[in-house]
């Protein structure tokens, strides 16, 4: 699944603002399997893999690329993203409009600075069995997804994960790591709309500032939601 394709058809900017937060909030996901070739299963080793990723990796920070395909148009925002484990990161949107979404353990905030308006949601267990939390949760990646998968492909170790949890709207994610650092995350959601997210400038188990992980919400923002205490 190709990264940098052709720019994004134009679209009013609040229905963007929308998608690129359900991306991360909503999970309603699930991954293309075709976009590779089927390889021999290898379930143990891969889940090897994901609980060393889950025991050795405390914080993680990378510029992303995000890719979402839908239909005839392919959109692409980039940002950079900041994850402490556990339940703990900080994802923001820089292009083509800034966005700013950050967990803090226990409460989910997006602020959409260009509408002035801040959404909050706390962090349940769907909320925290979505795609995003998979970098930075801890609990609800043990508990709440199963390895089905291992295969090698494009020079990275994939793993094809599947959700326990009931009420999740994803069937399952294709995560790309190089050796302990992850690269991709692929998945497509029940409509067919393909989304690509590549990391680079992976550094892990860096000291962060918890600074990073509180949401202040702006003078003059409006606030939709009621945060868990």
């Amino acid at each position: 699944m190709a990264l940098g394709r052709s720019s994004p058809r134009r679209r009013r900017k609040t229905e963007r603002h929308v998608r690129a937060a359900s991306l991360l909030a909503a999970g309603a996901l699930v991954v293309a399997e075709s976009a590779f070739p089927q390889q021999e299963t290898d379930a143990a080793k891969g889940s090897a893999l994901l609980e060393r990723f889950l025991d050795e990796v405390t914080t993680l920070t990378a510029t992303f690329e995000q890719t979402v395909e839908t239909g005839d148009d392919v959109e692409t925002h980039t940002g950079r993203l900041a994850l402490e484990r556990p339940s703990r990161f900080r994802w923001h949107y820089e292009q083509p409009f800034e966005q700013l979404i950050v967990a803090d353990g226990k409460n989910l905030w997006t602020l959409d600075v260009e509408l002035e308006q801040a959404t909050v949601t706390p962090l349940d267990d769907k909320v925290a069995s979505t795609p995003a939390m998979l970098l930075g949760g801890d609990r609800a990646v043990r508990e709440g997804f199963t390895v089905v998968d291992e295969f090698e492909a494009e020079g990275l170790t994939w793993l094809h994960l599947e959700p326990q949890i009931e009420g999740t709207d994803f069937e399952s994610v294709l995560l790309g790591f190089d050796g302990l650092a992850p690269r991709r995350l692929e998945f497509t959601n029940s409509l067919g709309h393909v989304t690509s997210i590549a990391l680079s400038d992976v550094e892990l188990n860096v000291d962060l500032d918890d600074d990073l992980f509180r949401f202040v919400r702006p003078r003059g923002v409006d606030l939709i939601g009621t945060p868990a205490r």
